[in-house]
């Protein structure tokens, strides 16, 4: 009886000691279901954040890549622009040309038409001087044509009388002659009938006396004919001379007719090639004229193509100066935050063992998160990461819109060799498996959201403190945030 007595004072012991821890434990179970549902409801704010915090930066986006479609759409509008300035001003220059080479054609063409001219009115000169010595020919031929008319009725005239002479001479020759044979039939007559002395002397001194008269006569008559044809010869000279004259000035009439006529052709000619030159100057001036309205034309588009290009380049100007300050703005804000985030992390964690804040770094003990060699996050490791990511949770709702940022975890080993056989190859591996392990327990056990965290192992490579000591390579060995 007293063994069960003492037996039964035992258990009565140990119920009153499990009632106790049982009731210790139901007030650890109330204070983890109060953190729990404390925590799950500061991980619905979370979440809402983030969602809320991915809509802006999707705004944001989507602003920014309005923004930059428009400086794109600005620069192709000021690359056509500017293509198509430079195509106006190489119009414009080939119009400056083209108008410099009308120009000049149409001062070589006016100086082309001014010889014409002056040619043309030699020309004209020349055919009115062969005009007048034309008429002048005319009139001196008609004049020759008159003398030799007259000349050739007079001609006529002494023929007439020339022979009226001629046969005078030869009447007179025949009584020659019958005087003659009257005188030799006197002489036989005196001889055959012995005329008397006187009788016979009387009838041939008269026979002589009228053979005297007859031979003057017919000396006068032959002088009268001698002088008619000595005039008539002299007007046949005179005849052939003028006739000869006239020849030469109907010649010389001819070739003026022929000269005249090659002077009319090539005034013709002359007319037709200033005409043509009048039409070409017309077409040239209406040319030079269409040629400068172009070029006005062409000036006025490039100069309105200048002043559009400026207001776009202005226009950029201005929207890469507005959004150089937003960005300027935007980074003074960022600094602004991040040196106020860290000034508050700094005075929430305080004093805290295991953690500490180094310029924008997080850095904790690996002896507080992890065991030597091992990659698996302890207990207190994990409280420790809880507390700062809780601090995280609950401040990232103040990270201003826009801002990209992320939790980087770095893993950081000292330089001391793993063991034969050990899980890892190298600290570098160790590393990277901290790291990771860090922010798999953030993400699925603190509702960390995921596009937010970067794990990056750098093994020993990165030491704080190079020295070869015990405490050197404590330091060494450290989780960074």
């Amino acid at each position: 009886v007293a063994d069960l007595e003492g037996a039964r004072a035992e258990l009565l012991d140990e119920r009153a000691a499990l009632n106790l821890a049982l009731a210790g434990l139901r007030d650890e179970i109330d204070a983890q279901t109060e953190a729990a549902r404390l925590a799950a409801a500061r991980r619905e704010a979370l979440v809402a954040l983030v969602a809320d915090l991915r809509a802006r930066e999707t705004e944001a986006s989507a602003a920014q890549a309005a923004l930059e479609a428009d400086v794109t759409a600005l620069e192709e509008r000021l690359s056509e622009e500017e293509a198509a300035r430079l195509t106006e001003a190489a119009a414009a220059e080939a119009l400056r040309a083209r108008l410099e080479g009308a120009q000049a054609e149409l001062t070589a063409m006016t100086l082309a038409l001014e010889e014409e001219r002056r040619r043309a009115e030699e020309t004209l000169t020349l055919l009115a001087a062969a005009e007048t010595a034309q008429e002048d020919l005319n009139s001196q031929l008609a004049q020759a044509l008159l003398r030799a008319e007259e000349r050739a009725a007079a001609l006529e005239s002494t023929s007439g009388s020339l022979e009226e002479t001629r046969a005078a001479l030869v009447g007179a020759e025949a009584r020659i002659a019958r005087l003659e044979a009257q005188l030799a039939e006197a002489v036989a007559a005196s001889e055959a009938e012995a005329l008397d002395a006187a009788e016979v002397r009387d009838r041939l001194v008269a026979a002589l006396a009228a053979r005297r008269a007859a031979e003057a006569e017919a000396a006068t008559r032959l002088s009268a004919a001698e002088e008619r044809a000595a005039l008539l010869a002299q007007a046949r000279a005179q005849l052939s001379t003028q006739q000869a004259a006239t020849e030469a000035a109907q010649r010389e009439q001819a070739l003026l007719n022929s000269q005249v006529a090659a002077l009319r052709t090539q005034l013709s000619e002359l007319q037709a090639l200033l005409d043509d030159a009048r039409a070409r100057e017309s077409d040239a001036e209406v040319q030079l004229q269409s040629l400068g309205n172009e070029l006005n034309t062409a000036l006025a588009r490039v100069a309105a193509e200048e002043r559009r290009r400026r207001q776009a380049e202005e226009e950029r100007a201005a929207l890469l100066q507005a959004e150089a300050e937003r960005l300027a703005a935007e980074k003074e804000d960022l600094e602004k935050y991040r040196s106020d985030f860290f000034g508050r992390m700094r005075d929430i964690l305080g004093q805290k063992q295991g953690v500490r804040i180094v310029g924008d770094r997080f850095v904790f003990s690996s002896e507080v998160l992890f065991s030597p060699g091992s990659a698996d996050l302890s207990e207190a490791g994990a409280r420790e990461i809880a507390g700062v990511a809780d601090i995280l949770l609950g401040v990232i709702g103040e990270i201003p819109d826009g801002i990209d940022w992320v939790l980087q975890v770095d893993g950081h080993t000292d330089d001391v060799p793993l063991m034969p056989g050990a899980r890892f190859a190298d600290n570098w591996a160790l590393s990277q498996a901290r790291a990771l392990s860090v922010v798999r327990y953030l993400v699925d056990f603190l509702g960390f959201p995921p596009d937010r965290l970067s794990a990056n192992g750098y093994g020993e490579f990165q030491p704080v403190n190079p020295a070869d000591t015990p405490e050197a390579r404590a330091q060494n060995r450290r989780i960074e945030l």
